[in-house]
């Protein structure tokens, strides 16, 4: 489950159940109709990203902390839609060269046929 499929941080008008997480020592009351372990999911990995930003190049503020890690987050994001698109094409012209081969043998056996 995406975010585009279920977690709406306090937004949505669904059924909405209340889930407690801790990010960058922070305590959240995260509102989501999302199932709590898949927030926690994602509460825990921000976590640990905010850590490795914080820990590799000690931003000067908690904002430009927050701009980083937001920042690689959206690189990753990206960089994983560019490589979706790469399979898709390849699964394209894979599927491409599968129906010419088939059609080709079909003429082939039909010839035979005749």
């Amino acid at each position: 489950m995406g975010l585009g499929s279920g977690l709406r941080i306090g937004w949505a008008l669904t059924k909405k159940r209340s889930v407690v997480v801790n990010i960058a020592g922070q305590k959240l009351t995260v509102k989501s109709d999302a199932d709590e372990t898949y927030i926690r999911t994602l509460a825990g990995y921000l976590d640990r990203r905010i850590e490795e930003v914080r820990s590799s190049s000690r931003p000067a503020s908690s904002q430009k902390l927050a701009i980083l890690v937001a920042l690689n987050l959206a690189d990753e994001c990206f960089q994983e839609r560019r490589k979706r698109g790469e399979l898709k094409q390849r699964v394209r012209d894979k599927a491409s060269d599968i129906l010419t081969y088939i059609t080709k043998e079909q003429r082939k056996h039909a010839s035979t046929k005749n």
